[in-house]
């Protein structure tokens, strides 16, 4: 869960995403799915890719980009 500063601002979110955590760079409310183009609540986000820095909205986005780019 994020903190309320991290949580803040309006817009979009920028974000640097790790293995297992992520870090607000400019507080937003949300990200955008790299693949559906979707809006995020940034504490509904679940699923990124760490090489591409890329976010998913769902298990299914983040397959069909598997599949588009045929690597992790």
């Amino acid at each position: 869960m994020l903190g309320r500063f991290e949580r803040g601002g309006s817009g979009e979110a920028v974000v640097e995403y790790g293995d297992s955590n992520l870090k607000v760079v400019r507080p937003g409310r949300f990200v955008r799915c790299a693949v559906t183009g979707a809006e995020i609540p940034l504490d509904d986000l679940r699923y990124w890719s760490v090489a591409r820095q890329e976010a998913y909205a769902s298990p299914e986005a983040a397959m069909q980009r598997l599949q588009e780019t045929g690597r992790p």
